[in-house]
């Protein structure tokens, strides 16, 4: 028999295997019953990644569960990156975005586009998380106007380190921030931002060596953006920020009240003082993981 030579390939293919049990005690799509509160939805991609990382529907319950303890705010979590119930987007004051970007976002074909689209122009509050901020280039300049900054790779840059934030510019999305740290986390920075209208939030260096691209090697050393607020022309408010890759840092207080301030923020409510306080615990972080199926082939020699 000829022999082959087969080289190593790994696929980590993530696939929705079935909701948890304790996923499945989770409410999805259930519409307010007060019209009178702020509808936020919450879109929750699709598995990915490894456990502890990219925990999309996990992420999306805290920020439910925490969002149910303010006043005029109801918010409803969908499952799998897009709700098999449309209305659940009608009257939305804001939409959260938490999910994979590239080829994988969720809202690519026509009709689904057509519907972000609608969305943007009636003013509806965008808040994009993670990766979930790149996108295939033919749709960059409608992220761009639509998020104020998107990721691509001809300048982007990517990868997983710890991050400092020692400065907190006055911005309602940064009310009750103080100086912080993230661990391990995963960055997306060096993004396309619109030309006007944009407010830079959080800002941090990054390790010299991530920097691929030409146009991140001559800025070497400089502070890179990660949050940001974008006030769209059509009146509308978007916040983007790159982290929330590594689930485990929903314990850091001030993530958490940069994201629930910044979703404040984009439904137009005010946010208090001192940011949006709230509490969580180890068991809280541990619930509602993705069962992840990761198929791997290894090499074969004949």
């Amino acid at each position: 028999m000829r022999p082959f030579l087969f080289s190593l390939l790994l696929l980590a293919c993530t696939a929705r295997a079935e909701f948890t049990n304790e996923q499945q005690q989770v409410p999805l799509e259930v519409l307010p019953t007060d019209a009178s509160k702020a509808k936020v939805v919450l879109l929750a991609g699709t598995p990915s990644n490894k456990p502890g990382q990219h925990e999309y529907f996990a992420g999306c319950a805290l920020l439910m569960d925490w969002l149910k303890d303010m006043p005029g705010v109801a918010p409803v979590m969908v499952a799998d990156g897009w709700p098999k119930n449309e209305a659940v987007l009608e009257g939305a004051r804001s939409v959260v975005i938490y999910m994979d970007g590239g080829d994988r976002l969720s809202f690519l074909t026509p009709d689904r586009w057509a519907r972000m689209k609608a969305l943007v122009d009636a003013g509806t509050g965008l808040v994009i998380l993670h990766q979930a901020i790149d996108c295939p280039p033919d749709r960059a300049a409608d992220f761009k106007n639509w998020f104020g900054a998107v990721f691509q790779s001809d300048i982007g840059c990517r990868g997983h380190w710890d991050v400092k934030f020692d400065a907190v510019p006055e911005h309602a999305i940064n009310q009750g921030l103080v100086p912080f740290e993230l661990l391990k986390d995963g960055w997306l920075y060096n993004l396309h931002f619109a030309e006007k209208g944009v407010t830079h939030l959080l800002a941090c260096p990054m390790p010299d060596s991530s920097r691929k691209s030409e146009a991140a090697k001559a800025h070497a050393g400089r502070a890179e953006t990660v949050a940001w607020a974008f006030e769209r022309p059509d009146g509308g408010r978007s916040f983007g920020f790159t982290g929330c890759d590594l689930h485990g840092n929903w314990a850091e207080a001030n993530q958490r009240k940069l994201l629930l301030n910044g979703i404040l923020w984009t439904s137009k409510l005010d946010v208090p003082e001192k940011g949006v306080n709230s509490e969580t615990t180890p068991d809280a972080l541990a619930k509602n993981w993705d069962r992840k199926v990761f198929l791997k082939k290894a090499a074969a020699k004949k």
